[in-house]
């Protein structure tokens, strides 16, 4: 497998520290409200990763964090008249709700900030030995960012360029602009830990994933992973602190997802375009999100609309419409073990090649989806030519077909079991006022699944239905 690697700007071959196993750490919400769209996207890419590299054989070790002190979380816990802790373990539940809505497997190891202060401390006492960090006369301990002679390599900007601005701190305290804080002393009223250097306070934001992915993931890891919007200076000022402290490399490989828009603008509160993945939720489904995060490549833009979530239901509904056609035919077709399915098989087998051969192109899921509906297109119109004419080829294509989806992690709605159980019985209904010959309440019941959007069709095997779609 080939990903591509922000520090190098190029596609390099995936080889791991250990054969046959991936370390990865993904940075993990802060956690003070609801997660927006924007966060959706490096949830469901990674998600994918992992579900792909184990589907080729790695055992993954997968560590996401949830930063759970912060400036934010105080502001909120003051705003609510509450305390951190219960605003951030309310908003881990709440995340964590939302994760399972967009089917995402929990992390191998799922840290928290706040139970792993003292790693922080081991590593900050190590960066002030060493003359990397410095106390400032309000009691805060900072990086001396000029030191790290490589600082700029992850956003491939040179140290004289940057200058104090925008996503900079500006502090009189420090001894340069560039500075960032790894502690930061307490305010009266604040949550704090005791610390060696006598300045009782909390973690700098950046300090957080380094000594946690430190302690679960060794020194050195495989792939770090986030948005882009973390390249700088989160990230950058991961590497510095963290190959500072060890003297080794910090990651082999980083993958960083690109912006999500909302009509083709940014998201931003400001123009009231911001959204929660709740609030779209609520209206159409999880899924129609996890299909639009993985719908396009990982690195390119994606935009949000109306109508672009809501062809990201149509496309779900085509391939749920695959699954219960193999599985009606599955269900109402005799035996064949006789028949010789072999030119079959390997066509269906030719796209799991495909499929396998896009995916290991940098996690190509816009290409992964583009074969798994030509294998759609392939499999109705083997059953529409009677390619497909008893069980075990459609058993077949169905094992095929459900190994691809499983792989982006689609066609896991529960809701979706409910409706089909409810269709059939309508559709037994049906069948026995037509036996009957019970003509109006035949029609009543096809104008009621008309209502739901699904279409029947009489086959020699029976009834088929599928869901109508209006794109």
């Amino acid at each position: 497998m080939k990903i591509y690697n922000t520090m190098t700007r190029k596609k390099e071959k995936l080889i791991t520290i250990s054969e046959g196993e991936v370390k990865i750490y993904g940075c993990g919400p802060t956690v003070y409200n609801y997660i927006h769209i924007g966060n959706a996207r490096p949830i469901c890419v990674f998600d994918v990763l992992r579900r792909y590299l184990k589907y080729i054989g790695y055992k993954v070790v997968y560590v996401q964090n949830f930063t759970d002190i912060d400036d934010k979380i105080i502001k909120k816990a003051i705003e609510e008249n509450s305390d951190y802790h219960t605003v951030s373990e309310k908003y881990i539940e709440e995340y964590k709700k939302d994760a399972k809505g967009l089917n995402i497997i929990p992390a191998d190891v799922v840290p928290k900030a706040t139970e792993n202060i003292e790693n922080m401390i081991k590593m900050i006492s190590i960066l002030l030995d060493k003359g990397y960090a410095y106390k400032a006369t309000n009691g805060d301990i900072y990086f001396r960012t000029r030191k790290f002679s490589e600082y700029g390599k992850l956003s491939h900007q040179l140290i004289e360029e940057l200058e104090s601005g925008a996503r900079i701190s500006v502090d009189e305290s420090k001894e340069d602009p560039l500075d960032f804080a790894l502690w930061k002393s307490a305010k009266e009223g604040e949550p704090y830990w005791e610390t060696p250097w006598g300045s009782n306070g909390r973690p700098g934001w950046h300090i957080e994933c380094s000594a946690m992915s430190r302690r679960y993931l060794g020194d050195t890891i495989d792939i770090h992973c986030g948005g882009q919007d973390l390249i700088f200076p989160h990230h950058e000022n991961e590497i510095a602190q963290s190959e500072c402290c060890t003297e080794k490399t910090f990651a082999n490989y980083w993958m960083h997802n690109g912006y999500i828009n909302v009509d083709n603008k940014k998201m931003s509160k400001s123009l009231n375009n911001f959204f929660t993945v709740r609030d779209v939720a609520e209206k159409y489904g999880y899924e129609p999100i996890r299909y639009l995060m993985i719908s396009s490549h990982y690195r390119s833009p994606i935009n949000y609309s109306i109508e672009i979530i809501e062809q990201c239901k149509a496309a779900l509904e085509r391939l749920y419409n695959c699954k219960n056609n193999l599985k009606f035919f599955i269900s109402h077709s005799r035996s064949n073990i006789d028949a010789d399915y072999t030119d079959f098989k390997n066509s269906m087998l030719s796209y799991k090649q495909k499929f396998i051969t896009v995916m290991n192109d940098d996690l190509n899921t816009a290409d992964a989806l583009s074969v798994i509906f030509d294998l759609v297109k392939d499999i109705n119109t083997s059953i529409d030519n009677n390619i497909i004419d008893s069980k075990e080829p459609a058993e077949f294509a169905l094992d095929i077909f459900n190994e691809l989806t499983n792989v982006l992690g689609l066609l896991y709605n529960e809701n979706n079991i409910t409706i089909e159980e409810d269709i059939d019985d309508l559709i037994k209904q049906r069948n026995e006022a037509r036996k009957n010959k019970d003509w109006k309440t035949a029609d009543e019941i096809r104008d009621k699944l008309s209502s739901m959007n699904v279409i029947i069709e009489d086959t020699p095997q029976g009834v088929r239905w599928k869901i109508k779609s209006d794109i």
